[in-house]
């Protein structure tokens, strides 16, 4: 959208002129059932630091009735134009502006985003903010260190609930008038207007007392377990405040799990808003609620960081959001009582992959990425912002020490409260209270892009005894069109000596060394004169953010044993590192499979057997030589099919391996075993096949040709929801034919009705990997379209466009051909041309993987 932008050097500016005191915001929303457009008020106070001046406010609305500045009235016409409203003959010291604006609804989940649920028809609003989407709800400085007071009033219809930053008061007249908010950000502001059902406690201790409120739509409420997400809340109030040894920061905590959202989660100050999927309507595994309550930890954290002390400008975004996932993971593998204390298990197994897999991308930058301007911060939201820069903090709390880091945590959070910071300030605090200087490994861990791959080097005697033992650190050069150069880096890492246990039979670790290492080469002679044990494993513990390999004797073990691990990460990591060499070609897909299924019925940990069974998937469809793709799905299809029938019933195991099932059921048999399940003719022992398993079944049976119109139609009937309805519309677009697919497309490209989770659902269905002939022509298609959509919608719509409909099942080098032909005549501004890039890099890996297996 033309004007929408705003660069780094127009907010410096504006912030050396302008300080904002404070927003009183009026809306008229009584309207809301029916839709269209509602009546905005913005009354802003802000001082300005020299009169005879110009500056601008941020504005995305249909239109402009009154703009008054400092009593004199403006001309709307004049004055708002490109989403701004100029400011021109600002005063020295205090202004007031005025702005009246009808603004829009959206079903995009940007701004105000309405929803009507299919269930009660009912409409349902809240606001999604961040990064620049205040200014579509009100006339705001849309930056983070503008920070102001913030006023709500809201008029709602007759028996609507409204929800904001600071505590719900009583309406009068339908007329919710909120207290002003403390000093925060525009984009962590936040209303939730609707019948929304509600549940509410209290968090008590040492004479503090919160309000807690948990709501959602009425339709979710008999599935809504708020007893368990109330117990995660406590846990985190009471882990984050001894840890930061500030109180929470504001008046209230309302957890709001809300329809068709884009995100996990969103921070707003006091009113989190969370995706309602995590109301499970069916059952679902722990890896499930572990991975909820890990959303829920990381948005309290960003209370802290994130609200109270917020980052200047957006290249400091990855401080918000490596902190809150560090300290989600921290939080449950530390907190007393926690459910979840295997919680680094889990990051190693799927943060720090999604941060593998980013920093190998054209894409990749440094965690401290140099963001000119809104484009670019809206899509780094990416694996290196958050898992990478969480692995990182990781290894300085290894470095510095934990108390060390938490106490200059707490002097950081006291020096800079409800004011705005850069990582000189966190780092200057963490100097202080650890005695270490922290530039030079700031400059090599957070201003540097790439990933390092450590290696043993081992010698042995003829006895077996280490005679010299060291750790090589290699940099591969980044990807081809990613800037900067590869960099060494000082690591903090440990190396595990493994044992295998003869009466057990587990893989037991018998001694830890930890160490620093630098350069190229770092000997460890505390290792020199020991036997040789059965494994030796670097990074243990998975201190540092490295790819790691095994030596050959430990890999001969491993692949024999790896399922054999006594604890979770060790077996994580050595998962981690076989699929980080499928992906770089370094190990077979074949092999990966039989790695794979030799130890996958051993792994204990679901949330691992899970990811174990996505990556299969992937590699056997994407990475597998065509020629022997359909043998190696039929053997995991089988194997599946095997685990499921020996699972035990009503377990975890068996859930997981039903979904893997469905997901690849491909004979005559398996299909008529999906369609006995859901019909009841078929039964297995323990299995509910409930609403969500349902549904998976349909889609598989929809996607292969098994069901049609009729059947997808009367599974919508059992389950007339939103949910329903996005499952059914995913079921239509998988059908194998070219009217569906052509259907499909349309609904999405020809028009921009679709909302945000219905065109989201769509897309899942269009793209099925074992469709590839019947979506060849929508290559040609892809690209002629992508860019009109990418400038004509808004930013979420289009870049799931722009990502999901590019031909990633198309793994040929003609897909890399009209990839680059498209990318240097088509003028895609940056974000789209590093999304494009980001996909063609998938292609590319894909036919590395293709050449390594045949």
């Amino acid at each position: 959208m033309p004007g929408t932008n705003l660069t780094r050097e127009e907010a410096q500016q504006r912030a050396k002129l302008l300080t904002v005191d404070s927003y009183e915001i009026d809306l008229d929303l009584s309207g809301a059932q029916e839709g269209g457009t509602y009546r905005s008020v913005t009354t802003v106070r802000f001082d300005v630091a020299e009169g005879d001046t110009s500056s601008f406010i941020d504005l995305v609305a249909p239109a402009v009735s009154e703009v008054t500045l400092n009593g004199d009235a403006l001309d709307p016409d004049e004055v708002f134009k490109d989403s701004r409203i100029a400011l021109p003959g600002l005063l020295e010291g205090p202004n007031i502006l005025r702005v009246v604006a009808d603004c829009a609804y959206t079903n995009t989940g940007e701004g105000l985003h309405r929803f009507v649920d299919p269930v009660d028809q009912q409409a349902y609003l809240y606001t999604q903010f961040e990064v620049p989407d205040a200014r579509r709800v009100f006339a705001s400085f849309e930056q983070p260190d503008l920070k102001a007071t913030f006023r709500f009033t809201v008029k709602a219809p007759t028996g609507w609930t409204v929800i904001s930053n600071s505590p719900t008061p009583e309406p009068k007249d339908d007329v919710w008038e909120f207290e002003p908010t403390p000093r925060i950000s525009t984009y962590v502001t936040a209303l939730i207007v609707g019948p929304y059902h509600s549940v509410h406690s209290v968090y008590e201790k040492d004479g503090q007392s919160v309000p807690l409120g948990i709501y959602c739509r009425p339709s979710l409420a008999e599935f809504l377990d708020s007893d368990a997400i109330f117990e995660v809340t406590r846990q985190g109030f009471d882990w984050f405040q001894e840890k930061f040894d500030y109180a929470y920061p504001f008046k209230k905590y309302d957890q709001l799990f809300v329809p068709e959202f884009n995100a996990g989660a969103m921070e707003n100050a006091g009113a989190v808003t969370i995706r309602d999927q995590y109301v499970f309507r069916s059952k679902t595994t722990d890896a499930a609620y572990e991975t909820r309550a890990a959303t829920i930890l990381h948005e309290l954290a960003h209370m802290w960081f994130g609200d109270l002390v917020t980052m200047e400008w957006w290249n400091d975004l990855w401080l918000n959001e490596s902190f809150a996932t560090y300290a989600e993971a921290a939080c449950q593998a530390y907190a007393p009582g926690s459910r979840w204390p295997h919680s680094w298990t889990t990051f190693a197994n799927q943060m720090k992959t999604w941060a593998y897999r980013q920093d190998q991308l054209p894409s990749t930058h440094p965690i401290m990425a140099d963001i000119r301007d809104l484009d670019d911060v809206l899509v780094n939201f990416d694996g290196i912002t958050y898992a990478k820069g969480a692995s990182v903090l990781k290894q300085l709390v290894a470095y510095v020490g934990e108390d060390a880091f938490f106490t200059g945590v707490q002097a950081y959070f006291k020096r800079h409260a409800f004011g705005n910071t850069r990582l000189s300030d966190l780092l200057g605090a963490l100097e202080e209270t650890s005695g270490r200087d922290l530039k030079s490994w700031s400059k090599a861990w957070l201003e540097t892009a790439g990933i390092n791959i450590l290696r043993p080097e081992i010698e042995v005697d003829a006895q077996g005894v280490i005679t010299s033992f060291a750790v090589r650190q290699e940099a591969p050069a980044l990807p081809a069109g990613a800037k900067g150069e590869a960099t060494l880096r000082p690591h903090r890492i440990a190396v595990g000596l493994y044992e295998l246990d003869d009466e057990s039979g587990k893989l037991v670790r018998d001694e830890r060394v930890e160490l620093d290492i630098d350069g190229e080469l770092t000997a460890v002679p505390q290792l020199v004169g020991k036997r040789r044990p059965a494994v030796f494993l670097l990074n243990d513990d998975d201190l540092s953010y490295a790819k790691v390999r095994l030596d050959a004797d430990s890999l001969a073990v491993v692949t024999q044993h790896l399922g054999d691990f006594e604890s979770s990460l060790p077996r994580a990591l050595c998962w981690a590192s076989a699929w980080d060499m499928t992906r770089d070609a370094e190990l077979a897909t074949s092999d990966y499979l039989s790695l794979v299924l030799s130890g996958i019925g051993k792994e204990s940990d679901i949330g691992v057997v899970q990811s174990l069974q996505r990556q299969v998937k992937l590699a056997l469809e994407l990475y597998a030589a065509p020629a022997k793709r359909e043998d190696l799905l039929a053997r995991w299809t089988e194997a599946a099919l095997e685990h499921l029938r020996a699972a035990a019933p009503g377990g975890d195991h068996q859930l997981a391996w039903a979904r893997a099932f469905a997901a690849a059921a491909r004979t005559e048999s398996q299909l008529s075993l999906l369609e006995g399940l859901l019909d009841g003719t078929s039964t297995i022992d323990g299995l509910a096949v409930d609403t969500e398993l349902r549904w998976a079944f349909v889609q598989r049976l929809a996607s292969v040709g098994r069901f049609g119109d009729a059947e997808i139609d009367a599974e919508y009937e059992r389950d007339k929801t939103a949910a329903g309805e996005r499952h059914a519309l995913t079921a239509r677009a998988s059908r194998p034919t070219p009217e569906a697919k052509a259907a499909a497309w349309a609904s999405v490209i020809d028009s921009a009705d679709l909302p945000n989770a219905l065109q989201e659902a769509v897309i899942g269905g269009f793209v099925q990997t074992d469709q590839r002939e019947l979506l060849a022509p929508y290559t040609e298609k892809y690209f002629e379209v992508v860019k009109g959509i990418w400038d004509s919608r808004s930013h979420e719509i289009a870049q799931q466009v722009a990502i999901g409909l590019y031909p990633s099942v198309q793994v040929t080098q003609d897909t890399l051909d009209r990839t680059d032909a498209w990318l240097s005549s088509a003028e895609p501004n940056a974000a789209l041309r590093r999304l494009v890039s980001e996909s063609r890099s998938g292609i590319e890996r894909a036919l590395k993987a293709q050449a390594a297996d045949a």
